[in-house]
């Protein structure tokens, strides 16, 4: 079976997507792949062997059950009609997708910071964040909104379009399990400092490529929208390796130099202080109102971004 998604396929998660966005009542494989990560983590902690190495086999071993299970059904649907094929890939791929339940999780932060609702802001950033939030007033608000915006358009559109352009629909899945992975036992806590090891640095090898390719993207949709394109790409460049995470600090540098404003910095996690450089440090404070821009430019960086390789996957279905 040819995992090469047909040229309509990436289009029509996408929109699906648009339409959907991430309806609590529907099934979500996210959700089973942290019901599998729960199964199965006692049982990879008992295996005789260092528990660096315990967390490498479990991530290895989602990672490839994730990626031939997705294909074990595409190709049962393929059985039934190839149409029934290219449904359920759509469909799948669309789960690995989140532009819009990313814009409306920040529209609602934004809503709620208008109505002059700080409490309520910080419940729904808890939502979205890993750290202590409970001292936040407007601008760390704001500004955790928009990082979340920035960060997750590489870890819900980028990434996922990528690896679904590569490798279709079981590639996306195995992806999206690797993200979940990372998600939830990615910390360097007590627990998780050696067992989740491999899941986080699995997450940032995908996440490598991906991430550096945003920073073009984000500048052309910051050009179009403000003309501040050229500023967003100089500041990725220069700052985008001013961060924790080797990815992260590139699309929310180029979020940053569109924006002018200051991001990342010292944060609280479990009740303790962990000093991360700031990213955009000429720039000033993050308002409420960047925010909505934060997500007009998140959304056109998207579909330029699947502009660009759906592009490529038609070139490629017409030529090969």
């Amino acid at each position: 079976m040819d995992l090469l998604p047909s040229w309509y396929i990436l289009p029509a998660a996408f929109i699906l997507d648009l339409i959907l966005g991430d309806p609590p009542s529907l099934p979500h494989p996210v959700r089973w792949m942290g019901r599998a990560i729960g199964v199965f983590e006692p049982y990879f902690r008992k295996i005789p062997c260092r528990l660096i190495i315990c967390g490498a086999l479990f991530a290895g071993f989602l990672f490839v059950a994730t990626a031939i299970v997705t294909l074990l059904i595409l190709n049962a649907a393929l059985r039934v009609h190839p149409f029934v094929k290219q449904g359920i890939e759509i469909i799948l791929i669309y789960y690995c997708i989140s532009a819009r339940s990313l814009e409306d999780a920040a529209m609602e932060i934004y809503r709620d910071l208008l109505q002059h609702a700080p409490s309520e802001a910080r419940k729904k950033v808890a939502l979205i964040v890993g750290r202590d939030v409970d001292n936040y007033e407007t601008e760390g608000i704001s500004r955790a909104a928009v990082e979340t915006v920035a960060e997750n358009l590489v870890d819900g559109v980028i990434s996922p379009i990528f690896f679904a352009a590569i490798g279709g629909a079981p590639l996306a899945m195995a992806y999206k399990m690797v993200n979940t992975l990372d998600s939830m036992i990615g910390y360097k806590n007590e627990k998780y400092m050696y067992f989740g090891k491999a899941s986080a640095r699995l997450d940032d090898i995908l996440n490598f490529l991906p991430s550096r390719l945003s920073i073009p993207i984000i500048a052309l949709a910051a050009h179009i929208l403000s003309g501040h394109g050229k500023r967003s790409f100089k500041t990725a460049f220069m700052e985008g390796s001013n961060h924790s995470s080797p990815n992260a600090g590139y699309p929310e540098a180029a979020f940053a130099g569109a924006l002018a404003v200051k991001l990342n910095g010292p944060n609280y996690y479990h009740g303790r202080r962990v000093d991360k450089p700031y990213i955009g440090v000429a720039f000033g404070k993050t308002l409420p109102q960047h925010i909505p821009k934060a997500c007009h430019i998140m959304m056109l960086a998207s579909f330029i971004w699947l502009g660009i390789v759906w592009a490529i996957s038609a070139v490629l279905a017409v030529y090969f």
